[in-house]
């Protein structure tokens, strides 16, 4: 299920209502909408697997399912109840929010099966989903204005995230019979193209504090942590090398989202 990024899911829901509104407490509603969000992901994170089951063979042998710890049949008995409740949870926050759920599973099922065998479009999906999440959160809180800068940090970062993850399972890919963007252009291009991204990222950072948007506490966090992350990142991703530690990137830009959320949260 993928527990630390269902953590964040969660996580981003509710930074996503506070900055959305400016609350101090948490209410029932919020909660239920971050469950259900992040169950939603544990589901998709689910199904991908069960799909994956060849190229994880090889690109990920240690994982539950290739490694012989459950069995596809105990994968799948997870994936609909995790559908099942959290489609339950979000009946009770009215129709809108439960056809984005519905619209959401169905979306992640058919990205596991057909989207991400195409080049960019399954990624570009994946990290829809992910900025989706912060215009959930402040659907939820009853504003989306706040909720628009950190969708564009978390698209940002999560594309490429998904690009250097795609470099890492080439390996699997190619034994699942699956042609990828870095399969097509070369890795090297590939990493050039997802450090764009990351220097993208990098100079919008200074966007919401010069606009006045968040205040300097935001600013202190995004100078003292975040962007030396990302400027390591993109430094390791530019270097010619054959050693690169692909995993190790991918896990500081995971970490990354973190502090940036904190960013937005004490900065709001």
């Amino acid at each position: 299920m993928r527990i630390g990024n269902v953590l964040i899911t969660f996580l981003s829901v509710i930074v996503a209502a506070i900055i959305s509104t400016g609350i101090t407490e948490i209410d029932k509603m919020i909660l239920l909408g971050a469950s259900a969000a992040s169950l939603t992901a544990a589901a998709g994170n689910v199904i991908n697997d069960i799909w994956d089951y060849k190229a994880d063979m090889v690109n990920k042998p240690g994982r539950p399912l290739p490694s012989g710890i459950i069995t596809k049949k105990t994968g799948l008995n997870l994936y609909f109840s995790l559908v099942l409740v959290s489609v339950v949870i979000s009946e009770m926050l009215g129709w809108i929010i439960l056809g984005i759920i519905i619209l959401t599973h169905l979306l992640l099922l058919i990205y596991s099966t057909r989207l991400k065998k195409i080049p960019l479009l399954g990624n570009i999906v994946v990290s829809f989903l992910t900025a989706f999440v912060f215009i959930y959160g402040g659907l939820i809180a009853g504003n989306l204005n706040a909720s628009f800068v950190p969708a564009v940090f978390a698209f940002l970062i999560n594309f490429s995230r998904e690009g250097i993850k795609t470099i890492e399972d080439i390996p699997g890919d190619r034994t699942a019979g699956v042609t990828t963007f870095p399969q097509l252009y070369g890795i090297n291009f590939s990493r050039k193209f997802a450090s764009a991204f990351l220097i993208l990222l990098l100079l919008f950072t200074f966007v919401p504090f010069l606009k006045g948007y968040y205040g300097i506490e935001y600013f202190i966090i995004i100078m003292a942590v975040v962007n030396p992350l990302l400027v390591y990142v993109i430094k390791s991703l530019l270097e010619v090398s054959e050693t690169i530690n692909l995993n190790k990137l991918s896990f500081i830009l995971k970490l990354n989202m973190v502090f940036g959320l904190t960013a937005i949260y004490f900065g709001r």
